[in-house]
């Protein structure tokens, strides 16, 4: 026999795993697009600089990004002040975006490749990658609040962001 409370645990997890899966395909998608955005104009412009070239790719492609993942990817979450979200949002883009330009900036510079080389391109590619998986924690964690989060009649968003 299971208990009710058995029960409302597996429709829990069933909804919360159904939740996540949304969230994932999703920004998944629109990682897809922002990802050929973003590769797109950055093999267009490296002949120009990697480093310029992906500055502006990045901050194209998370243009984008930020347009879907607020309506797609995580539409069912709280919204909070545009101001809030916004500021996050592109702060931890800022981030992945120092951390990929430093990488790029170690080959180009310090490992003698040059700007245009496909050695580069490649770099370009693993950055992504392992922002990617920060920006998808980062999102979740601190820009797309949980619905019962933002609405706790005592929710104080900078402690809830400080846990």
């Amino acid at each position: 026999m299971t208990s009710l409370r058995d029960t409302g645990l597996r429709a829990y997890l069933r909804g919360s795993w159904r939740i996540l899966l949304k969230e994932v395909s999703a920004f998944g998608l629109v990682g897809a697009v922002a990802f050929a955005i973003d590769l797109g104009i950055f093999a267009l412009l490296q002949k120009h600089g990697a480093l310029k070239a992906n500055c502006v790719s990045t901050v194209v492609s998370t243009a984008f990004a930020y347009v879907g993942n607020r309506h797609l990817s995580f539409s069912h979450r709280a919204r909070t002040s545009i101001g809030r979200e916004t500021a996050f949002f592109f702060g931890i883009n800022f981030v992945a975006l120092i951390f990929s330009e430093l990488v790029i900036a170690l080959f180009v510079y310090g490992f003698g490749y040059g700007h245009a080389s496909s050695t580069v391109f490649v770099v370009k590619v693993v950055t992504i990658g392992v922002g990617t998986l920060f920006r998808f924690w980062a999102y979740k964690r601190f820009v797309f609040l949980h619905p019962d989060k933002v609405s706790a009649p005592d929710a104080d968003l900078d402690i809830e962001l400080a846990e």
